[in-house]
Parts: C-alpha cells; structure tokens; sequence
C-alpha cells in the first residue's frame, strides 16, 4: 500500500511524526511517502522505510508551479492514503484532484476520513490519523533503530574514560552565553569529577573542558546521542532525538506538554535564560 504523508513543520515536527510512520510500514505493511519543508527533509533518512521525500512550501510561500509538480508526483505514484496533517487550503486542493481513495485529515473539503485534533504529547496524537487504518501504537514505547557501525563509530568517539556521559547541546535560541556555558562545565566538573563532557553544537568553540562531537549529520547525531548516559539541551532536534533513542534528558524552555513525553528520565524545564548554572547542575544530581 503506497501512503503519503503530508507534514507541515519543522524538524521537531517531524522527529514527532517518525514513530507514526515506523508503525504504520510495519503493521500494514506500507510504503512511505512522505511531503515536507525542504530545510526539515533530512530526518526522514533516519527510516529507511521512506521511499520519497518531497518538498513542499506548507502555506503561502509555495508558487504554482511547486504546487503542478507536487500533484503530478502524487499522481505518478499511485498512492492509496493520505495522511493529511496540514491546514492549507491549496493542500485540500491538491489532494481532492489527487484520486487518492482514502484521504485523512482533521478538515478540508478534501478528507474522506475525518478525526479529531488530540491534546497533549503530539506524537502519540498522530495515533488519531492512523486509527482509521486499523493501525495501533504506543509512541512512549518506540525507539529509534541504528545500524551497528554509526553506533560503534559514535561510541569510539566518545571522551575517555569511564565516568558519566554528559551531552551538551546548546540549541539556536541563544539560551545561555558562552560565559554561563563555561560556567556550567567548571561547577559541573568540580562537583562530578569523573565526568565526561561532549560539546554538540554547530555554533561556536566547545568550552574548555569539553570533547566536541563529530556528528555532521542527523543519523550521526542520533548515535551520539543514543550513546551518552544524559543529554542536557535545548535544541529542539537534539530533545527528540534524545526522546527517540530513550536517552535521558534535560530540556530548558521544553515544559510544554505537547512536546515530550512524562517518562522518569525526561525532565522538562523552563527556558535557560531563567536558570542558572547551578540550577541546571541541581537538576542533574537529582
């Protein structure tokens, strides 16, 4: 059965819809495909399982023409679901000249099966799209699947030694300065002494202290990660993936419920410029 799934969003957002999917290949079975923003497109290579990618400008920055090419790939590939997470009217459009035979979504002119917007963790949500296919999930319980060498490569880059494992992430909010960074390190090092601390960042010098990741693309990121004993950050991409591999996190500026899951090694915080240092340090004792 060849599904499209239509995900508006960010690179959160679709890290959020990736355990959907992984069930939905596997209990049908089906083949993905799948039509989101280009900058968010890379997470989909970590599920094998989908065969296509598309780009597409969710709302009002696509022009006709992406919106003629994104109706004759659906055509061409003779798709059977759609799975429709957008409110975008020209989608709605898009899909009722598709002839798709059964089309999915919480509105639109356009559904044949309509469900009903959930509330709470997001990525068990997207269970209310997948119902309607006979096809059941517990997102809590999904983990992220990584080939044995980029786990082995992860784990030989890794600090020496054989104390804690503590990731550092920093996110593009600008939480923290690199000050309070160092800081951090410096009270974290003092107190844990056999601590090892792993800097992932793409902005910046690692502080002082710190072993910088190699990691250079996601599916790289998601065995560093997987590989650490906690992962301390506010990067959205960095949190899910921490979520997806059933990693420990902390995560300033993440208390929103719709974005994590209530799991005893998941500690959602308000955002880092509303913590200090030794805040953050407490936290992570406890």
């Amino acid at each position: 059965m060849q599904v499209l799934a239509l995900l508006p969003g960010g690179e959160e957002d679709q890290l959020q819809a990736l355990p959907a999917l992984a069930a939905l290949e596997k209990q049908l079975p089906a083949q993905l495909q799948v039509v989101c923003p280009a900058g968010a497109a890379g997470i989909w290579t970590l599920l094998p399982g989908v065969q296509h990618c598309i780009p597409f400008a969710f709302g009002q920055r696509w022009s006709l023409a992406d919106w003629a090419n994104l109706l004759g790939s659906v055509r061409e590939l003779d798709v059977q679901v759609s799975l429709n997470l957008s409110t975008d009217w020209s989608v709605d459009l898009l899909l009722s000249l598709s002839r798709i035979p059964i089309r999915v979504a919480s509105g639109g002119f356009s559904l044949t099966e309509q469900v009903q917007r959930p509330t709470g963790w997001r990525s068990q949500g997207l269970e209310a799209w997948l119902k309607p296919l006979g096809v059941r999930f517990d997102a809590n319980a999904y983990r992220l699947p990584l080939a044995k060498k980029v786990l082995m490569d992860a784990r030989e880059a890794l600090p020496a030694g054989d104390g804690p494992l503590l990731l550092l992430a920093p996110g593009p909010s600008q939480g923290w300065t690199p000050e309070q960074w160092r800081e951090f390190g410096a009270i974290t090092r003092q107190e844990i002494p056999s601590v090892r601390l792993l800097w992932l960042s793409q902005e910046g010098e690692h502080p002082a202290g710190t072993q910088p990741s190699m990691a250079a693309t996601v599916v790289e990121e998601a065995a560093a990660v997987a590989s650490v004993d906690v992962v301390l950050s506010d990067h959205p991409r960095l949190a899910q993936l921490a979520v997806l591999t059933g990693t420990a996190l902390v995560a300033p500026g993440m208390d929103d419920p719709r974005r994590l899951p209530q799991r005893d090694v998941i500690k959602p915080l308000p955002p880092l410029k509303q913590l200090r240092p030794e805040d953050l340090l407490q936290v992570l004792k406890t």
